[in-house]
């Protein structure tokens, strides 16, 4: 093994002895040349990626002492504004984040992606710490990675599977005027790629199917598990799905897709979004459906197999019941934007209201549980599709093992999901979503009030600036009448 034994990150244990020969075999197998700069990048509190671009021959001083970048990547919302008091002596943070100081990037060689797309360059994910080594409380790859241990401590495993929509529009303006760049920048002018509401029509896939070899052919070079990709319901919308894995696994290729696809079809003079409600005429909303299946892992049983036809077994009832019960609290981290609201509504294929349905897609929770089938699962369709997936996943394995360890039993399925009385109602705005998560004493206890705290001032900055704008409602409603 190279000198990576002695680096700073070696002594202080943030890499084992295979994370490092690993590192020394990626170094030694890319030591031709064929790339030649590496995106060292790190999943901020929002699920975007951050971070920078070293040359190839700086990647060893990475393995070795990991890399610094400025903390307040780590304090902004989505409009880039850091919302957390720097320059005073007190940001509100238990840890010393004060004068815009260093993180320490910490590399996992085992996400090393060489990209199709830019075939001299490649990705490396870094976890952040603070600059002493200590895990970051509020960092998503960390968080995601304790919930998976907690649970393989009961001798569970979930496995996972993605469900993901977005829109491919043409990019007509990109907003590159000076007054357009502001904060956050202004939308750019899009159409569409071909007309909608012709739900898996094979004419409509033909047309866009040269985007969608494209994106296919990048996920499948990525690694990425890619099973299938489908005309969605509405104008230029696509959905991809995804052979099941684990949820580090998954959250990692979540992360390396959105990119992806965001990178790609740029280069294309193309616009892909996973907002979920685009602001644009006749557009559907984007939901992104979780296959959630749990796995005895000293036996392989899928536990989420029923005994018999319309009985869930008794894992799937404390799942169910614990992703139920913790619901609303759970928004922010499976819905975390403004927009995101805007898709709970009844009769859209969206759920409205907190309740489980057998086969069923209006409810929050569609059961696809059959004697005798090892595919055994349920589907959780609360998310929107630009959730962190981290924080995401890590919501639901925490929910289902507090229904499994205390034995809660699942309600009735609903029929009919869409009736005023099939459940309780999911939050309404942003705003009702962090009062929930504020208050939740669940959360506080599982992931810590500093997380808490943390998220919840983020998202609050972007409500107070959405809600504090004025509206084109606003201005015809009363500009004229009064």
């Amino acid at each position: 093994m190279s000198g990576l034994a002695d680096g700073a990150l070696a002594r202080a244990g943030l890499l084992d002895a295979r994370a490092l020969e690993a590192a020394d075999e990626l170094l030694a197998r890319h030591a031709d040349g064929s790339i030649q700069t590496v995106r060292v990048v790190f999943a901020d509190q929002h699920g975007i990626l951050r971070g920078k671009t070293l040359v190839f021959d700086a990647l060893a001083s990475v393995f070795m002492a990991g890399l610094a970048a400025p903390s307040t990547l780590l304090l902004k919302d989505t409009a880039h504004c850091t919302v957390f008091p720097v320059w005073s002596g007190d940001t509100g943070l238990d840890a010393d984040m004060g004068g815009a100081g260093d993180l320490l990037l910490v590399p996992d060689p085992s996400t090393f992606r060489a990209l199709p797309w830019a075939p001299h360059s490649a990705w490396l994910f870094c976890e952040p710490h603070y600059k002493s080594g200590r895990t970051i409380p509020f960092a998503a790859r960390p968080l995601l990675r304790t919930a998976v241990e907690r649970l393989a401590d009961t001798g569970r495993a979930l496995v996972v599977g993605l469900e993901v929509e977005f829109q491919v529009y043409e990019r007509l303006d990109p907003k590159l005027a000076h007054g357009e760049s502001s904060m956050p920048g202004q939308a750019v002018g899009t159409r569409n790629l071909d007309q909608g509401y012709q739900f898996l029509t094979e004419t409509r896939y033909d047309r866009l199917e040269p985007v969608m070899d494209e994106l296919r052919r990048h996920c499948q070079a990525l690694g990425l598990p890619v099973r299938s990709m489908e005309v969605e319901m509405g104008p230029s919308q696509f959905e991809f799905t995804f052979d099941p894995a684990d949820p580090l696994t998954h959250a990692d290729n979540m992360m390396m897709f959105r990119t992806m696809a965001k990178e790609v079809c740029a280069r294309r003079d193309l616009h892909a979004t996973f907002m979920c409600r685009p602001n644009l005429e006749n557009a559907a909303a984007n939901g992104w459906h979780l296959h959630q299946s749990l796995i005895d892992t000293a036996t392989g049983e899928n536990l989420m197999m029923p005994p018999r036809a319309n009985e869930p077994s008794e894992a799937a009832h404390g799942w169910i019941a614990g992703l139920l019960e913790h619901a609303e609290a759970c928004c922010l981290l499976t819905t975390p934007t403004v927009n995101g609201y805007k898709r709970y509504r009844p009769n859209r294929l969206a759920p409205n209201a907190i309740q489980w349905g057998r086969d069923n897609r209006g409810a929050m929770i569609r059961a696809l549980m059959t004697p005798g089938d090892p595919a055994s699962r349920i589907e959780n369709r609360v998310a929107e599709t630009t959730a962190n997936p981290y924080y995401f996943f890590a919501s639901q394995i925490l929910s289902g093992l507090d229904g499994l360890t205390r034995g809660l039993r699942a309600p009735a399925p609903v029929e009919h999901p869409y009736d005023g009385n099939a459940g309780r109602a999911l939050p309404t705005s942003l705003l009702g979503a962090i009062q929930v998560f504020e208050g939740s004493a669940f959360l506080r206890r599982e992931l810590g009030d500093e997380f808490v705290n943390y998220l919840a001032r983020i998202r609050r900055s972007e409500w107070d600036r959405y809600h504090l704008e004025i509206s084109a409602w606003e201005q015809a409603e009363y500009f004229n009448l009064y």
